[in-house]
């Protein structure tokens, strides 16, 4: 897990400092997608350039009518800087993503990213897509819910519903932080209401299941993260 938890905190820094700081440049917005193998930035404008982590390479692709490309670099024994140039972002300009943004850190030091943790991190953010998909169309029209998406800052994926007209919710899912060194799913209510009595709110955010947890209710990932996040929507209707 330690071996994990490094290659997450390697992924982080990219995908705040490089992919997220390619979409701030381009829009001054910072959100990003779970994209296959990964997660990216949306086409930038003016050229429809992306930016994105497959695994364990950073890939810069563009579908301009004049030039179509691709490159890919791997990100194990680069550095963020070298890392920042490929992508054709700016590290000297200052970042603000929210309060869990990471620090740049030493730039010019090669990045250490174990392609096996990168792989599982990255189809975890799969699950989680797969997850939110169908958590979003059992939704009623009255939830208002968002589209799904990649906040670097936490560095997890996360739709807003409307479960009551004074309750709002955070469904998603984080591949693991200072809560918890697994990746998980979580109901984060707005408010502080937690109704019922049989020990479902586990978390001080609200409720959470870890991967391990999830594959112990004896259906697949993808329909018992979808009944857990369900099931805390429903409690706050």
């Amino acid at each position: 897990m330690d071996s994990y938890n490094a290659s997450r905190h390697s992924l982080h820094r990219v995908a705040v400092h490089v992919v997220a700081r390619a979409r701030v440049e381009s829009s001054g917005r910072f959100s990003l997608r779970v994209a296959p193998g990964g997660f990216a930035t949306p086409d930038l404008a003016p050229d429809g350039r992306r930016v994105r982590v497959s695994g364990s390479h950073l890939v810069v692709e563009s579908d301009a009518m004049d030039a179509p490309s691709a490159r890919s670099m791997a990100i194990h024994g680069r550095s963020l800087a070298e890392l920042a140039a490929f992508a054709g972002v700016d590290l000297d300009e200052s970042l603000d993503v929210g309060h869990d943004t990471p620090p740049v850190g030493a730039p010019d030091e090669p990045i250490e990213l174990d392609p096996v943790n990168a792989a599982e991190l990255t189809s975890w953010f799969g699950v989680v897509a797969a997850v939110l998909d169908r958590v979003l169309g059992e939704l009623p029209e009255s939830a208002l819910a968002t589209l799904p998406r990649l906040w670097p800052e936490h560095f997890d994926v996360a739709v807003e519903a409307q479960a009551h007209p004074n309750r709002r919710v955070n469904l998603g899912g984080s591949p693991g932080d200072s809560f918890s060194g697994e990746p998980y799913l979580y109901v984060g209510p707005w408010t502080a209401d937690r109704p019922g009595t049989d020990g479902f709110w586990n978390a001080a955010f609200g409720a959470s299941r870890t991967r391990s947890e999830l594959a112990a209710d004896g259906a697949d990932a993808v329909a018992a993260g979808a009944a857990f996040l369900l099931d805390g929507f429903r409690r706050l209707h």
